[in-house]
C-alpha cells in the first residue's frame, strides 16, 4: 500500500496560537484520515514540523501494516527543503523536529519521499489549520 499525506501548520501571529491540518488518502484517492489539532502557541515553521512529526505518527500508528511507501506533501518549501538535505538546518529546535521525524522514518522501513506543493494543491490540510486557528 502506498500512503498520500498533505500536511499544514500556520499560527495567527509568528509566534501565536497555532493548529495542524492533515489528509492521508491512498494513492488511488480513497480518504482514509483528516485530523487537524490546536498545538498552542508556536511559529508557523515549529506548526509545520508539528504537523509532520504527527502525521507519521500517525500513519505508524494506524496505517504501517502492508505500507510500502509514503509521498509527503507541504507548501513549506523551507521543510521540504530541510528534509530532502537540501537546505542546512541552524536551529537547534528545529533540529530536535527533524530528529524525530528520522526516527519515525526508521520506525516506518519504508520510503518515505517529500515533495513541496503550492498552497492551492494543499486546499484540505490548509483548510483544516484555518478552521482550527
Amino acid at each position: 500500500m502506498k500512503l498520500i499525506i498533505h500536511t499544514d501548520g500556520g499560527s495567527k501571529g509568528n509566534p501565536g496560537p497555532a493548529a495542524i491540518g492533515i489528509v492521508i488518502d491512498t494513492a488511488d484517492g480513497k480518504e482514509l484520515l483528516q485530523y487537524r489539532e490546536d498545538i498552542g502557541i508556536k511559529t508557523n515553521n515549529e506548526a509545520e514540523y508539528t504537523a509532520a512529526v504527527r502525521a507519521l505518527e500517525l500513519v505508524r500508528d494506524k496505517f504501517s501494516e502492508g505500507l510500502e511507501r509514503v509521498d509527503f506533501y507541504s507548501d513549506s518549501q523551507l521543510m521540504v527543503r530541510q528534509l530532502n538535505g537540501e537546505y542546512k538546518i541552524k536551529q537547534p529546535h528545529i533540529r530536535d523536529f527533524v530528529f524525530k521525524i528520522r526516527i519515525l522514518e526508521s520506525e516506518l522501513r519504508i520510503p518515505v519521499v517529500y515533495h513541496h506543493v503550492l498552497r492551492d494543491k494543499n486546499t484540505l490540510a490548509d483548510a483544516l489549520v484555518n478552521d482550527a486557528v
